[in-house]
């Protein structure tokens, strides 16, 4: 398999707009496309060329409680944070200082060895760091696992280990491929 990146995030809040005055105007990350209806909107945010997130205005959603990233919760959880990153030193700065002018919190620049980030919050309390990477650090290039007590799958290395799937014994044939529309297909109905 050979991924491209990620296309889009899709997260909730509850306030378009509250939302749209941080990723747009304070974050400066351009408004791409929106589309909505009775109860619910969803709207993407530009991070870099084809890279997204997206929000889906739900009125009676809740923002999770605040905590620090990384820190261990109990009981239903399926995202810790989200790690934007940026060219370099001079950019994270300026975003630091625009955040803080925002008066938003967020951390004194951190050195985690492979990155330099600092860590932040939306409005919908969802946990952001912002980083650029440390100039001859490549973990894509040289893989490290530090842990104490890896278990037996981790032991197994880096590399995808495609036996442990059942293989495709019956793929789809061409003339059997189909695409549906999709909710967003809305979006460039009239694009061409």
């Amino acid at each position: 398999m050979k991924y491209t990146g990620i296309n889009h995030i899709a997260l909730a809040a509850k306030d378009m707009d509250i939302t749209i005055r941080f990723w747009r105007d304070l974050l400066g990350m351009r408004l791409v496309a929106g589309l909505g209806g009775p109860g619910s909107r969803q709207y993407f945010f530009e991070v870099a060329d084809n890279c997204m997130i997206s929000f889906f205005e739900w009125p009676d959603v809740e923002p999770v409680p605040d905590r620090d990233p990384g820190t261990p919760v109990k009981g239903p959880f399926s995202f810790d944070h989200i790690c934007i990153e940026l060219p370099g030193e001079e950019e994270l700065l300026a975003l630091k200082d625009r955040l803080e002018a925002a008066d938003m919190w967020v951390t004194e620049i951190m050195d985690n060895g492979f990155i330099h980030s600092v860590f932040s919050t939306d409005p919908n309390n969802i946990q952001l760091e912002f980083c650029y990477r440390v100039k001859g650090v490549n973990l894509s290039a040289h893989p490290r696992m530090i842990d104490d007590a890896p278990s037996s799958i981790t032991r197994e290395g880096s590399e995808p280990l495609f036996n442990k799937w059942p293989s495709v014994d019956t793929p789809t044939l061409p003339e059997e491929r189909k695409i549906y529309p999709g909710v967003l297909k809305k979006l460039v109905d009239d694009y061409r």
